[in-house]
């Protein structure tokens, strides 16, 4: 069934590209599936993924937390596999906090996902990351709110 329900988050945020309100929808539905008690690793990529797709800087955020939330949520045991996202969990709060104008917050979720750089490797996602700390960092630093090009 775990297998089944990732198949599902992952088709659902593979039609993001192509029809971003069908991939909300689907990621919606599937959120209210699982529901509060579900398996917080679904729980965090599903909310991971509908805070990308929000129209708002203030939707975004809210999605944002909700995806750290279902990692440190009670009795959530941090495997493995969920610490292996803490950087871009910290990385997509710190860009979602400069996009809403709160700078402050956004540099202390970027020092965040800077500690946890050692959970990745050195292959091409750890890659997009570092991009990634790079291009909200400048961004940071000049102060936009502007939303970052995909990327």
């Amino acid at each position: 069934m775990a297998d089944d329900r990732m198949a599902e988050v992952f088709a659902a945020v593979r039609l993001g590209s192509g029809n971003p309100e069908a991939a909300r929808r689907l990621l919606g539905e599937l959120w209210i599936e699982i529901g509060a008690s579900g398996d917080p690793l679904h729980r965090c990529l599903i909310a991971h993924h509908l805070a990308d797709l929000q129209d708002t800087a203030d939707g975004a955020l809210l999605w944002d937390q909700r995806a750290l939330a279902a990692v440190f949520g009670p009795g959530v045991a941090l495997d493995e596999g969920l610490r292996g996202f803490l950087p871009a969990l910290y990385l997509s709060l710190a860009d979602s906090h400069r996009r809403v104008g709160d700078f402050d917050t956004a540099r202390m979720q970027l020092a965040i996902a800077r500690g946890h750089l050692d959970i990745l490797a050195n292959d091409a996602y750890g890659a997009v990351i570092r991009a990634k700390l790079d291009r909200v960092g400048a961004a940071l630093t000049a102060a936009s709110k502007e939303s970052l090009p995909a990327g």
